[in-house]
């Protein structure tokens, strides 16, 4: 009869504290324990124990809790920072562009107003990727004043010449196309000859006497005297200087001064009609 009792006496015990812990994990156990510590005896601290056990496992729960739902806000946080960065960037890439173009384009004007010759502002729109020719489109045509033979030009040197327009449009034939062809003038030693270019996507000075001191180093510029282009425009520098046997002139290897891979804008030099024969005799002489 006693360990009938002693067992059924347990049962009850153990039903109490598992109803205990259920009703600790369930309510707020910080509460529960308070409520329980004042219960005195054995009885008292047999319920306080496992509700302190019940209510450090609730605090780290709501600590993990609490931390995983921060963690989670800042994600979210550093996904929308990171999507305001590229954006950013994207907007200081297209400032950066638009200052660049609006830098050349007052360079152009200052350009040309210091420059004598009418000039006509063009923009690059295409480029012949070919191996026929090297050439570049502009937005201007013969609806614009630009004719064959006109030169174009960037502030820093010759770019090419006109060869073929439409109403809105013309095709620059480059300096580097082999097909070309610019009187140039040797600046220091005032020898003049023939600019070309070359399949190497350089240029050439040809016909320089042999008696000329050109050196590396020298700079060639226009000559004025061909149409289309005056005098003293910068071409390019001489890199080499090649002299054959039993030749009568000496050819110069020239790096261009404007790389054409590189330009934007350019500025077409409109070049002043000459004036016919019957024009000529027509005009009003000076009176003596």
């Amino acid at each position: 009869m006693v360990n009938l009792r002693v067992t059924s006496n347990a049962r009850r015990v153990a039903l109490v504290l598992a109803v205990v812990l259920i009703l600790g994990f369930l309510l707020l156990p910080g509460q529960l324990q308070s409520v329980f510590h004042g219960v005195g005896g054995p009885l008292g601290w047999i319920i306080s124990w496992p509700l302190r056990v019940v209510a450090g496992v609730h605090d780290r729960i709501a600590g993990v809790w609490g931390s995983y739902v921060a963690l989670q806000g800042m994600e979210e946080e550093n996904r929308q920072l990171k999507r305001e960065l590229e954006l950013l960037k994207e907007q200081n890439g297209q400032l950066r562009e638009s200052a660049a173009a609006t830098e050349r384009l007052a360079t152009l004007l200052e350009f040309k107003k210091q420059a004598l010759p009418t000039l006509i502002a063009a923009q690059v729109i295409g480029r012949d990727t070919g191996n026929w020719y090297k050439t570049i489109i502009l937005d201007k045509g013969a609806s614009d004043g630009i004719q064959a033979d006109q030169g174009v030009i960037t502030p820093a040197g010759v770019v090419g010449r006109i060869v073929k327009t439409t109403a809105s449009t013309s095709v620059v034939l480059l300096v580097t196309d082999p097909n070309n062809a610019i009187a140039g003038l040797i600046q220091r030693t005032r020898d003049e000859g023939i600019v070309e270019g070359t399949t190497q996507g350089q240029a050439r000075l040809k016909y320089i006497p042999l008696l000329s001191g050109a050196r590396p180093g020298d700079r060639v510029v226009t000559s004025g005297l061909v149409e289309g282009f005056p005098r003293g425009l910068a071409i390019g520098t001489i890199t080499r200087i090649d002299k054959e046997e039993e030749a009568l002139f000496q050819s110069a290897e020239l790096s261009p001064e404007v790389d054409p891979s590189r330009v934007e804008e350019v500025l077409v030099i409109q070049s002043s009609p000459v004036p016919t024969e019957k024009e000529r005799l027509s005009m009003p002489r000076p009176k003596l």
